[in-house]
């Protein structure tokens, strides 16, 4: 018997990898896009793994951001705490104080603190300039990364206040603080001359400590704190384990849907291999047998099939990684501005751990059909490579000429069944494409309704003012984790005598309501309260008047409608073990009174401790603010100066409000779910591609006998098409309930992650036409896979065609 060595064995490889283009392609390209969103996904995931960590380390972040009044504590004073036990590094005293900007288009931002640093430090809090320039002069400032967008860029003005006095303040930079210790940086110099009238100024400390892992490290490290100082010098602190909170609740939300597509890649991946692999197997029976009888061993020819996939795959595998590393880059850098991270890339193991554990699917998926073929027998694999059985699958065409449809239809409808495996195979491919799809589409409604029902009290268009506590600034909420501040109103002590009484609730409201453009409106009062049972204070919004404009989604329940209500959202519920009907005591401007819980809200911000109520449910509180909504065509700027020219003489006052900050987590997730989801539905395609090449080039010599009997290229397309169409349509009746279910599944615990409840609005996006359109995906998914084959065998001439085996 002759024996073979490695050169007749890396002969036969290389013959049967030139040979078959379209599968030597097909698993080249398949792996590529595997892999290519498995580095994307798995780069995400690791970059979404503890965010805060690894910034605040890059960064040496402050564990403890101090507001302290320089009035009671001196800079010797102030520098004396370095010195403090367990203070490990330090940083300051900066000037601070807080400033209601106004943009270009008249709109106001938040509130926001304002920092003097010479430079974006060192030592503790150092500052990431992601754009820009630092400020080298006044009339500089450099802006939080997370205000960047269309109406905030380099250049861009912002008026430091609405006063005729208010400086112009030009954008140089943009900076990312994982610490959160400003919203704005500029000299120290500006910050002095900015902090005047009701902007108080303030010293602000930046401290590092041996030991500040836990709460009450935190609270040992700011209880040394205060006893070094002067009573009253301590205005207030930040804890960087809220921001770290904050933020890794933030990132946990991602990891479910990242998880999800990772497993549809790896399972498709699996069933293209196989399919490709036991295709060659299938359609080579007769070049085994040869390969046998002229002397190759059975491990011999595993060895040869295992090779034919593993040489196209480890090239795909190759691409697979440069495309994920470039595919990965933009969706690093937006997750560095979502999560404040810094210097992101594609980590290493990454690009090692993929690839390795894709070799090993392509070999494992590869070995099981080789195998097959190693175990076949020299004159059996010969015999049946001569003459395959033609009696598979007779009763579908049987079955099928019965339907009145055209033959060369019928004929395609049944062809599947002659090869029950691929046809297996192709109907599992266009299912998990169809799951990605649906699970997509769903994602990506379920984000538009998240980002629409967050913060809808900002989504008034004007919003006017009393002028009274609570009431005096733009009537946009605090960022999360806005460090403490001595620079707003209610720190510096209330209204100085040389500030303007505040306006009559009565008077500002009569006024909107006599002012032309007014639609709706309603009064708002926002401040700390407590509750009984809760130790520390939660955020408490009073409403008064038809609110439902500024109403949260309700997970359960309803929105207040009358006094003696509140609305919470699921993270009270959960710390305080109530639940809807159950009362709770609440006391606002020493004022308590008892609230029956009627809904509950889909609110995340404050970490769920905050409470909706009716204002009249209290006696002596007051609205402060009152949100409007302008009518069809009525521009909010010019509305607002004019209803603001009459609140002015009175103590109020108006403001246009500006778009809200952007939503770059919910585009960012969005963008990750549209690329994976066209990798797998490419995949899915090319599984397709490869099945209907086999298929035709198997059946050749019967499409040369139809087109001898008069079969048109028209209907030569048809037959291919068909035999394609009938799967497209169970992958897809079975992909869509399953991507339907794997949306049911993911978006809860997503929300789990991100510490609340998901309400109907955001859990139910489907809707009838959607998911038929999507069932109909899977056939288009299928008939884009056989185009190309059915265009070559549309072209191939009767004569080539009847003389090919």
């Amino acid at each position: 018997m002759i024996r073979f060595g490695g050169g007749a064995l890396g002969r036969v490889v290389r013959s049967g990898v030139g040979r078959r283009r379209v599968q030597t392609l097909v698993i080249a390209v398949a792996t590529m896009m595997a892999v290519a969103s498995a580095v994307v996904a798995g780069s995400l995931m690791v970059a979404t793994n503890a965010p805060f960590d690894h910034a605040f380390a890059r960064q040496h972040g402050a564990h403890l951001t101090a507001q302290l009044d320089p009035h009671r504590a001196s800079a010797a004073q102030l520098a004396s705490t370095r010195g403090l036990e367990g203070v490990t590094a330090s940083a300051g005293p900066f000037p601070s104080t807080t400033i209601n900007p106004i943009g270009q288009d008249g709109g106001h931002l938040p509130a926001l603190t304002l920092v003097g640093r010479s430079g974006p430090g060192k030592d503790v809090d150092a500052l990431d300039l992601k754009s820009g320039r630092w400020p080298r002069k006044s009339g500089e400032i450099v802006l939080s990364a997370s205000f960047q967008g269309p109406d905030l860029v380099l250049g861009a003005t912002l008026m430091s206040s609405e006063a005729a006095d208010a400086q112009t303040l030009t954008v140089v930079g943009f900076a990312l603080s994982t610490s959160g210790s400003a919203d704005v940086w500029a000299t120290p110099a500006q910050v002095r001359s900015l902090a005047t009238g009701e902007s108080v100024l303030a010293s602000q400390m930046l401290y590092r400590f041996d030991s500040a892992a836990t709460k009450s490290q935190i609270a040992a490290d700011r209880k040394k704190l205060a006893a070094a100082l002067p009573s009253g010098a301590l205005v207030g602190t930040q804890s960087w384990l809220d921001t770290k909170h904050a933020v890794d609740q933030g990132a946990a939300a991602t990891i479910p849907f990242l998880f999800a597509f990772g497993v549809l890649g790896i399972v498709m991946s699996v069933i293209i291999i196989g399919s490709v692999i036991s295709g060659a197997v299938g359609t080579g029976l007769r070049r085994i047998g040869i390969l046998k009888a002229i002397g190759f061993t059975p491990r011999e020819v595993v060895r040869a099939y295992v090779a034919q996939a593993l040489i196209p795959a480890t090239v795909g595998i190759a691409l697979g990684v440069v495309l994920g590393n470039l595919l990965a880059v933009p969706l690093l850098a937006d997750t560095e501005s979502v999560y404040g991270t810094v210097s992101l890339s594609v980590a290493w193991w990454v690009d090692v751990v993929v690839p390795a554990g894709a070799l090993l699917v392509v070999m494992i998926a590869a070995l099981v059909p080789a195998l097959r073929a190693g175990r076949l027998r020299t004159v059996e694999a010969i015999a049946v490579g001569r003459a395959p059985r033609t009696t598979r699958g007779q009763w579908a065409h049987r079955a099928a000429g019965r339907l009145p449809l055209p033959r060369p239809v019928t004929y395609g409808l049944a062809s599947p069944f002659a090869h029950p495996v691929r046809a297996i195979a192709m109907v599992l491919a266009v299912t998990f494409g169809t799951v990605a799809a649906t699970f997509a589409v769903g994602l990506t409604q379920s984000l538009n309704a998240v980002a629409s029902a967050q913060d809808p009290e900002n989504s008034a268009d004007v919003t006017a003012v009393t002028g009274g506590p609570g009431g005096s600034g733009p009537g946009v909420p605090e960022k999360k984790q806005k460090p403490p501040t001595a620079g707003s109103r209610q720190a510096s002590g209330g209204s100085g005598p040389d500030q303007q009484e505040p306006a009559d609730p009565d008077a500002v409201r009569a006024a909107i309501a006599a002012q032309s453009g007014t639609a709706t409106y309603y009064g708002t009062a926002t401040g700390d309260a407590t509750v009984s049972g809760i130790s520390g204070t939660v955020r408490a919004t009073l409403y008064q008047g038809d609110s439902r404009p500024g109403s949260y989604e309700m997970i359960a329940g309803h929105w207040i409608s009358g006094r003696g209500q509140v609305v919470v959202p699921t993270g009270f519920l959960e710390r305080t073990g109530t639940r809807i009907g159950d009362s709770v005591r609440v006391t606002f401007q020493k004022e308590t009174v008892s609230l029956r819980i009627v809904g509950e809200a889909f609110d995340t911000s404050d970490d769920g401790m905050r409470v909706h109520a009716d204002l009249d449910s209290f006696a002596k509180a007051e609205p402060e603010a009152f949100r409007i909504e302008v009518k069809s065509g009525v521009s909010p700027a010019d509305y607002a100066q004019k209803l603001g020219a009459v609140l002015k003489p009175l103590g109020g006052d108006a403001f246009a409000e500006s778009a809200p900050e952007g939503e770059n987590m919910i585009v960012l997730l969005e963008a990750m779910a549209a690329l994976l989801t066209l990798m797998l539905v490419s995949v899915a395609g090319l599984g397709v591609l490869n099945s209907v090449v086999l298929d035709t080039r198997e059946r050749v010599h019967d499409l040369g006998v139809c087109k001898a009997l008069g079969m048109s290229p028209r209907q030569t397309v048809s037959l291919v098409l068909a035999s394609v169409a009938g799967i497209g349509v169970v992958g897809g009746l079975i992909g869509v309930p399953a991507g339907f279910a794997l949306h049911g599944y993911v978006l809860p615990v997503m929300g789990e992650a991100a510490g609340t409840r998901l309400p109907p609005s955001v859990l139910d996006v489907y809707d009838g036409s959607q998911l038929v359109l999507l069932g109909l995906a899977g056939v288009l998914v299928a008939l884009s896979g056989a185009m190309v084959p059915a265009g070559w065998a549309a072209k191939v001439r009767t004569a080539t065609a009847l003389r090919t085996e």
